[in-house]
């Protein structure tokens, strides 16, 4: 594995500067970019990115770059892209191309060309249609962009996407991802010195991901174990593993025993809660979140002056703003009854909604969230 790799970070819309601030506590000199963040890294921090990014979805590190016009020229180049560096013995390989504007635009094609290239160079056969699940294991994935007739040739060195942080096996209704429940977090301005509650907790995630930050957890050790998730780039032929021992044994040397202040989830389904208590004894951290089944009128916030960070129903269809407009004002209702002086975050679809809420807010992020436009609200409440 080179010294230095050309590596990007992929990120939802909207999240590149918490990625971008992330890289910058690892000490990690990183440039935001539409998609993500591009950063130079050596096989230390490509690990230790992995292993601790709590916003992206997937880290990509660049084998090759060229100008091709024609298959000529692009069977070429492919036979001079360093294949082997990422491919490990016996393993399969996905190639996911996309082309703009470019002369070479029939993606099928490219995707053939470069196949025979994989071949040729490491004996690999490809996988068609793979799951998330293979990336993780037996494919190595390539993410080929032809743009401009300038084509670029990126290894995965994530495998399986990084929010599956192996917690989250039981859901309930509209699970919230964890990179974005952690992206939250970061961009509402809670610390973990401040109590925490989710009256809507659903499956977990914001508490849980909440009790990983507050305990210096990396999401790559959210286990009860903290035995790590497996990453792409650990197979392949230049992984220098003793790096990576030192990195993940750092990790684990910063977890704290306890946060120093209350995470609380509740929700009003008992099913949401069960799912809940599921996925943080798989994290580690079932006892230092408090989860109860409580209906959002009689949740009883920690005590303290803290945070409510909340992912409530999204109001899509006109129906069903209509009927959301009481569940927004009975938030911010019990907001004020309950947490005067707290500060209240939450994602929203629609103004209409905010505004039933009934305290001042301000948007602190803009991101997608299952193909729906989002933006995280945050505002105190008075």
């Amino acid at each position: 594995m080179s010294l230095e790799l050309a590596c990007f970070a992929v990120t939802a819309p909207g999240l590149e500067r918490l990625t971008a601030a992330e890289l910058g506590a690892l000490g990690i000199a990183s440039e935001e970019q539409a998609g993500g963040v591009a950063f130079p890294a050596d096989a230390a921090m490509l690990y230790a990115a992995n292993l601790r990014l709590r916003t992206a979805s997937r880290i990509l590190v660049r084998a090759a770059t060229f100008k091709a016009r024609t298959f000529h020229e692009l069977e070429r180049h492919g036979a001079r892209v360093p294949w082997a560096e990422y491919v490990p013995a016996g393993a399969r390989v996905e190639l996911r191309v996309s082309c703009r504007k470019s002369r070479l635009y029939h993606e099928g094609a490219v995707a053939e060309r470069l196949h025979r290239a994989v071949h040729a160079a490491t004996g690999a056969e490809p996988v068609g249609g793979s799951t998330e699940e293979e990336e993780g294991t037996a494919a190595q994935l390539f993410v080929v962009r032809f743009h401009r007739d300038r084509c670029t040739v990126s290894a995965d060195a994530s495998g399986a996407l990084l929010h599956r942080r192996g917690y989250r096996q039981a859901v309930a209704r509209a699970p919230l991802r964890e990179t974005l429940g952690a992206a939250m977090l970061l961009a509402s301005g809670w610390t973990p010195a401040a109590p925490l509650l989710d009256p809507m907790c659903g499956s977990g995630t914001l508490p849980i991901e909440a009790a990983l930050l507050a305990r210096g957890i990396a999401p790559g050790l959210a286990a009860a174990d903290r035995t790590p998730r497996a990453y792409a780039c650990l197979n392949w032929p230049g992984a220098d593993l003793r790096a990576w021992t030192r990195e993940v044994e750092r990790a684990r040397a910063e977890i704290v025993a306890e946060p120093p202040a209350a995470i609380v989830g509740s929700d009003r389904d008992e099913g949401g809660v069960a799912a809940a208590r599921a996925n943080a004894a798989r994290a580690g951290v079932e006892h230092q979140v408090a989860l109860s089944v409580t209906a959002l009128s009689a949740a009883e916030p920690p005590p303290g002056r803290g945070w409510i960070v909340v992912n409530p129903p999204y109001g899509v269809r006109v129906g069903e703003v209509r009927a959301l407009r009481d569940l927004y004002a009975g938030l911010g209702h019990w907001a004020r009854a309950r947490a005067p002086g707290w500060r209240l975050a939450f994602l929203s679809t629609d103004a209409r909604l905010e505004a039933q809420v009934g305290i001042a807010l301000e948007p602190r992020l803009e991101t997608v969230n299952g193909g729906i436009r989002v933006r995280l609200m945050v505002g105190e409440v008075g």
